[in-house]
């Protein structure tokens, strides 16, 4: 197994460190070196934002343990404000997740999703058993 090949960097040795995308194919930052004007997606959503489809601009690489990971960074000023649902969208989600609390058996609607392992609510699953 060959060494992982470090570049320096204000006097610290980081691997991924790639800004002109030579090594990796693609301009990479170390975890937390990302430069500004750049987001993942989930600060984006933080940030009420969305991608809006274009394509990420540069990565993040890390290792976890003895895996490497990737987080593809895009640019906030491409970003668009993140879509809302429609009061019809909003009705439906509503209407299906009532339905997830509706009891099939006894028909009524409890505070917590009905079990599928059971098919029913705990009142009836206790009556059967």
């Amino acid at each position: 197994m060959t060494a992982p090949d470090f570049t320096t960097v204000n006097g610290l040795a980081v691997e991924f460190y790639d800004p002109l995308g030579t090594r990796y194919g693609f301009p990479t930052f170390p975890y937390q070196q990302a430069p500004t004007g750049l987001a993942t997606v989930r600060q984006l959503r933080a940030a009420g934002l969305r991608p809006g489809g274009h394509d990420p601009v540069a990565q993040i690489l890390w290792r976890h343990r003895r895996e490497q990971r990737v987080a593809y960074l895009y640019r906030v000023d491409l970003a668009k404000p993140k879509r809302t649902a429609t009061p019809a969208q909003r009705a439906a989600i509503t209407k299906a997740l009532r339905a997830r609390r509706t009891c099939p058996t006894c028909e009524q609607v409890r505070p917590y999703y009905i079990p599928r392992r059971y098919g029913c609510c705990l009142d009836c699953h206790g009556d059967i058993r």
